[in-house]
């Protein structure tokens, strides 16, 4: 190489940055000892920022566009140069080029839950995560503010401290605006809005914008979930009373369809227990005193004696009063949970409703042995 193209390597011809990478904001230009011509070509592409420094020192910045570099579109640097009257020499200078575009890949999540009162649930903790998009308004206030000397600025080094601010900001924008915990789904766009709002205003003097942001998910801890799901079920059911009828329907129904297996032969057993308590509970019980009525035809010879009537309890759950139910139909619910040894009952004679562990008739439909017949 000879020493002409040796000094002519020194100078810069063409100033312009490339950018390969997705998460790059800030770029230095490589000049390392060159010097920069006087007439050499600015090319500054869309979504892009050229920033001249001088001596450490912000001087004049271009928007996108291709410029040829003369003391006329450099009047701060001319001034800081000492170049009042034209300067035609290669100069020493730092380029910083800024992407102006918006960075859409930056998520964001609460790390610890954010407590909030709820005017039905009270104090609820509430976890929530999204992306939001971040772009550099200001890239002047950015170097002063964030970037000072780096030679490649990237989006991690900005992601931490713009996930601070806006973890900071969620409290607030979720309680004052006065949304039901279980309407925030409806109100997730209107709220993201907000929060955009607030942080651009916030990260103004950093020269950063949040033109977008974006909640993807608001949840409750998991055991108000399943407290929420308990009460979901309990109104799709509505009747509890019309449902254990229908469960208990069901139950005797694939019972009688299998009458081999182990659950047709428990719900057989348990029926028949009860019909036989209800029997010998017929026959220990005085009978009530009735009006007068015409004599039945007796039964013909070698006829059936007439069926025993059977009895009717009723039960309380919930403070509510349910029945009348028959000994059949009382097994049924002890086989679904419904009625249970301390569950309150009452039948005709019985002077108070009294726990079913304590009434005799009973036994037979928690799987105990019926009473004996008194003699």
């Amino acid at each position: 190489m000879g020493l002409m193209d040796k000094i002519r390597g020194q100078f810069i011809d063409i100033v312009e940055w490339l950018d390969a990478s997705r998460d790059t904001i800030v770029w230095r230009f490589p000049r390392h000892d060159n010097e920069i011509k006087m007439g050499a070509q600015l090319v500054v592409r869309e979504s892009q920022a050229a920033v001249f420094v001088n001596e450490g020192q912000i001087a004049d910045a271009f928007g996108p566009g291709m410029y040829t570099l003369e003391t006329a579109n450099l009047p701060i640097l001319s001034d800081l140069k000492g170049w009042k009257y034209g300067f035609n020499s290669p100069f020493k200078a730092e380029v910083y080029f800024v992407n102006t575009r918006q960075f859409t890949d930056l998520k964001w999540g609460t790390q610890n839950p954010v407590i909030v009162r709820d005017p039905e649930f009270g104090a609820v903790r509430l976890r929530a995560f999204g992306a939001y998009s971040a772009r550099v308004v200001d890239p002047a206030k950015l170097l002063r503010e964030l970037v000072g000397t780096d030679q490649q600025f990237r989006t991690e080094e900005v992601e931490g401290y713009l996930r601070q601010m806006i973890v900071g900001r969620l409290a607030g924008a979720l309680a004052t605006a006065q949304v039901p915990v279980l309407d925030l789904a409806a109100h997730q766009e209107t709220i993201g809005d907000r929060l955009a709002g607030v942080l651009s205003d916030d990260l103004a003097s950093v020269g950063i914008a949040i033109p977008k942001f974006i909640i993807e998910n608001i949840s409750l801890p998991p055991e108000v979930e399943q407290a929420l799901d308990k009460r979901t079920q309990m109104g799709i059911v509505g009747d509890l009373d019309r449902y254990t009828r229908f469960q208990t329907a069901n139950a005797i129904g694939d019972a009688a369809r299998n009458p081999g297996g182990g659950a047709g032969e428990g719900m057989g057993l348990g029926l028949g227990m009860a019909v036989g308590q209800q029997i010998a509970a017929s026959l220990n019980r005085p009978a009530a005193p009735e009006t007068p009525a015409a004599p039945a035809a007796p039964a013909g010879p070698g006829g059936p004696p007439p069926l025993p009537v059977q009895q009717q309890w009723y039960v309380g759950v919930g403070g509510q009063q349910r029945g009348p139910f028959d000994l059949a139909e009382l097994a049924a619910q002890v086989a679904s949970g419904t009625l249970t040894p301390t569950t309150l009952v009452w039948t005709t004679g019985m002077p108070a409703w009294a726990p079913a562990q304590q009434v005799p008739e009973l036994t037979a439909v928690f799987g105990g042995p019926p009473p004996l017949p008194q003699s």
